[in-house]
């Protein structure tokens, strides 16, 4: 992956010092250069930058400015910023390093020096690149089902109560749609355990293709999924439901479970209503539809009565 570094000074000698220094090192693939404060903000909003060399004092904007307008955005405060200072001022180092800067250079600097902090920073950077990295996969493992890839239990009861609460604040509506898998325990016992999760991963594929990105498909437990619809009224939410039950019926299965076809019952339940009241009643209505879809025969969306 390409590294490249944003080098802000107003001095045109000294960034091509700074670009001639570094080039014979290798370190980065591109170098970008800005005159003041705004010229460089405006390219590190448009470019990757993994490091940026920051002379303190510039005109129009300085460097404490522009370090501090960093700090206010989430996608560019993490980058070292080493200061780049003409003066031998402690304070003004300080001011710098609370700020949010990492480092300091004084000019005229020596080469050495340069690279040397230079390549300490970009070390930091990637280290906590990949802590950044690792947290987001544990993240994501921690709220997902290993075996279909959508959101675990645990997660869809967070989403559930933060849309519920959402749902509530805003006036808007929230539909619950319970899927269950019709007599999925034959296809265990026929084909075997292991074809039965290649059931439950075509499923989840489906249900997964079919809803918004803003919507939460979880696997609840079992052969039993969940879906969240957000700003959803009860007839939107039974449309989708029945396409779901009709696509299902399309999944074709080959080798063992050659011309197998499986079917879903759903039950569907929406806030606002005057049976829900919570998020507890919002769930019990749907698990009560999904009763109503099984005892009618499955293969089946039934809605709240």
């Amino acid at each position: 992956m390409a590294t490249s570094i944003l080098i802000i000074d107003d001095s045109n000698q000294v960034r091509a010092q700074i670009v001639k220094t570094l080039q014979k090192v290798s370190l980065f693939d591109d170098y970008l250069e800005a005159a003041d404060g705004i010229e460089a903000f405006k390219l590190v909003l448009n470019s990757p930058v993994d490091l940026i060399l920051c002379d303190l004092e510039m005109p129009r904007m300085d460097g404490f400015k522009f370090i501090s307008m960093l700090q206010t955005r989430d996608e560019l405060k993490d980058i070292p910023v080493i200061m780049l200072t003409g003066r031998e001022d402690r304070d003004l180092k300080i001011k710098g390093l609370e700020e949010g800067a990492c480092d300091y250079v004084t000019k005229p600097f020596d080469a050495g020096e340069l690279v040397a902090r230079v390549k300490v920073q970009l070390k930091i950077k990637c280290l906590q690149d990949e802590l950044k990295r690792s947290n987001e996969l544990l993240k994501q493992l921690s709220n997902t089902d290993p075996l279909t890839h959508l959101y675990n239990r645990r997660y869809l009861m967070e989403a559930l109560d933060r849309e519920y609460q959402r749902a509530a604040r805003k006036e808007s509506s929230l539909s619950l749609i319970i899927i269950d898998i019709d007599h999925f325990k034959k296809v265990n016992d026929n084909y075997g355990h292991q074809q039965g999760d290649v059931v439950l991963a075509a499923v989840a594929a489906l249900l997964k293709k079919m809803v918004r990105s803003y919507d939460v498909a979880a696997r609840y437990g079992g052969e039993e999924f969940v879906v969240l619809l957000s700003e959803t009224a009860l007839s939107q939410a039974m449309l989708f439901a029945e396409r779901f039950r009709c696509a299902v019926q399309e999944i074709v299965f080959t080798g063992k479970m050659n011309g197998l076809t499986i079917t879903v019952s759903l039950g569907v339940a929406t806030f606002p209503s005057a049976k829900v009241d919570c998020v507890d009643s919002l769930f019990r209505q749907a698990d009560e539809a999904l009763y109503k879809a099984k005892q009618g025969g499955r293969n089946k969306a039934e809605a709240m009565s």
